[in-house]
């Protein structure tokens, strides 16, 4: 992997990290739905970028990769419901909002580079 590859691959690892931490405060009732939507959302986006760079075939790979970027894009949204919904503190949302920020322009320009 390159250093940029690295640097994103933290960045997700991170993300995941964040999302799990502001889930574990979210309401019982909300286990089986938004809770796990959000989980499997956030932890979506790097086991299908680390899948897709491990195939090796470059469309392959952009396959993955742009799975990953919807994984992303559904976690976003479910971020921003629930901190709507006052299910994550305010500090949760800014730091998942600016994660997932940052590493949609990492992907974008790793799919980009694939096209």
């Amino acid at each position: 992997m390159t250093e940029f590859q690295d640097k994103l691959k933290a960045k997700m690892h991170e993300y995941v990290t964040v999302v799990y931490a502001a889930t574990k405060k979210f309401p019982a009732d909300e286990l089986y739905g938004v809770t796990s939507q959000l989980r499997r959302a956030a932890l979506s986006v790097i086991l299908n970028y680390i899948e897709g760079y491990a195939r090796g075939k470059s469309k392959v790979t952009l396959n993955f990769y742009e799975i990953a970027y919807g994984s992303l894009k559904e976690s976003k949204y479910l971020v921003f419901f629930s901190h709507s919904q006052s299910y994550m503190s305010k500090e949760d949302y800014k730091q998942c909002l600016g994660l997932s920020e940052e590493i949609g322009k990492m992907l974008w320009t790793e799919i980009e580079r694939l096209k």
